[in-house]
């Protein structure tokens, strides 16, 4: 196997804790106790686990949008984009995600 069991402890945590209600990256960092900047990474595995399975589940991702001017059709949902495309604004509401 070549993921540690930690990574595939966060993983499982991440999905349990995405059973339970929407989370975005930040709340997930906090939640399950690992870095933000791992959290996408994390998210992209558990999604793909879930598209992969028998299990009756869906992974979905409300999109990042933009606080100044509503824009939300960003290119990859799973993504924490810095700035937005239309209005150059650094205000961007994170994507939340939930295993339904």
């Amino acid at each position: 196997m070549s993921e540690s069991d930690d990574e595939a402890t966060a993983r499982q945590r991440i999905a349990d804790a995405l059973r339970a209600e929407p989370h975005g990256a930040a709340d997930l960092s906090t939640a399950v106790g690992v870095p933000r900047s791992t959290v996408y990474h994390h998210l992209d595995h558990v999604a793909r686990s879930i598209e992969g399975s028998d299990v009756d589940e869906q992974f979905l991702v409300a999109p990042p949008e933009c606080r100044a001017c509503g824009f939300d059709s960003f290119d990859d949902p799973l993504n924490d984009p810095s700035r937005c495309p239309e209005c150059r604004s650094e205000r961007i509401a994170e994507p939340q995600f939930v295993i339904d």
